[in-house]
């Protein structure tokens, strides 16, 4: 049987993609949006990802139709921690997009919520299930790259046009900007790896005075008792995407993803070792389109299939990192 789903807004960047694999999937029932804005609905709704969806008239249409099962909270970061609130009230488990706004004692009462009423609240990295990014975290998680006592990360974007600016309007994208809206998410990635880290420093600097408030060019240096991470997020860059990478260096081997998308993975071992060999390596990993893993493990958490792959203490403890990697905390 199908699992119905969900949409609350369409403001956020991964909104129609999210709603595009809703559509999609032959494990969903896609009933519908409620965009609370008419305006956003006439611009952003023009998308073809929305084509032929029904759009409640009413959020109460939506949240009270007890056999929805989950809602995509995909509104402005503002508005998210608001939606899921409300869908977990109504008894919804809550696929969450990124970052969980900006106030960490409200998302830790969203995450209280969802626990008192046995939900869920999955957040939407779309790196979680890179076919990439899963083959380093399986690699360090058992050892086989030794202790991992160095990570580097890059993920830059070029200029945002006007109309992106004014879709960013909480305290975090203002003062947190390119390293909080962007690099959140290798910040979940460094997390599950390292875990919590023991001190974050910031390096958080405007370049485009256009926009003097926006944090466009920064860095973060996360701190652990036997290993150290750093982060660098740009949004000046030019073809930024084939630059993206992440970098994983342990005791046993090392590992190098780049770029991310489509994944390109160099391995590097210490010595012949599952299938690889000594030295310098190309992985072949699977392209996966975004956000399809992540919706199959969503649904299958809802059907009780399996556990979460990442535990409400995992969401709390990222967003509080990416709050202090983006100098809001």
């Amino acid at each position: 049987m199908k699992i119905k789903l969900a949409q609350y807004g369409i403001s956020h960047d991964h909104a129609s993609g999210k709603a595009r694999v809703m559509q999609e999937s032959d494990q969903v029932e896609f009933c519908g949006i409620f965009e609370p804005s008419p305006e956003v609905r006439d611009t952003l709704g023009k998308n073809p990802a929305y084509e032929g969806v029904h759009w409640f008239s009413s959020k109460e249409e939506m949240l009270e139709d007890e056999s929805i099962a989950g809602i995509a909270a995909q509104g402005r970061v503002s508005q998210n921690l608001g939606f899921a609130r409300e869908a977990l009230a109504h008894g919804k488990h809550v696929w969450l997009d990124k970052p969980a706004g900006d106030d960490l004692d409200e998302f830790r009462s969203v995450l209280d919520l969802a626990r008192e009423k046995g939900l869920l609240v999955q957040l939407g990295y779309m790196f979680r299930y890179n076919a990439g990014f899963q083959f380093i975290l399986d690699w360090a998680r058992t050892g086989k790259l030794g202790d991992i006592f160095s990570v580097r990360g890059r993920i830059a974007s070029g200029r945002s046009n006007e109309v992106e600016w004014k879709r960013w309007d909480s305290h975090g994208e203002h003062e947190g900007g390119i390293m909080f809206i962007l690099a959140c998410h290798l910040i979940d990635i460094v997390v599950a790896l390292l875990g919590r880290p023991d001190r974050v420093t910031p390096f958080l600097k405007n370049e485009d005075t256009a926009f003097p408030w926006y944090r466009d060019n920064t860095l973060a240096v996360f701190e652990y008792p036997r290993a150290m991470a750093t982060i660098e997020s740009t949004a000046l860059e030019v073809s930024s995407g084939a630059s993206r990478r992440l970098e994983v260096y342990g005791t046993r081997g090392s590992a190098i993803l780049e770029p991310l998308e489509p994944p390109a993975l160099r391995l590097c071992l210490d010595e012949d070792r599952d299938g690889y060999v000594e030295g310098w390596q190309t992985v072949p990993v699977e392209n996966r389109p975004r956000y399809i893993e992540s919706l199959r493990a969503f649904v299958a958490d809802i059907r009780g299939e399996k556990s979460p792959d990442r535990s409400l203490d995992h969401e709390f403890a990222v967003q509080e990192t990416v709050l202090r990697a983006a100098g809001l905390r």
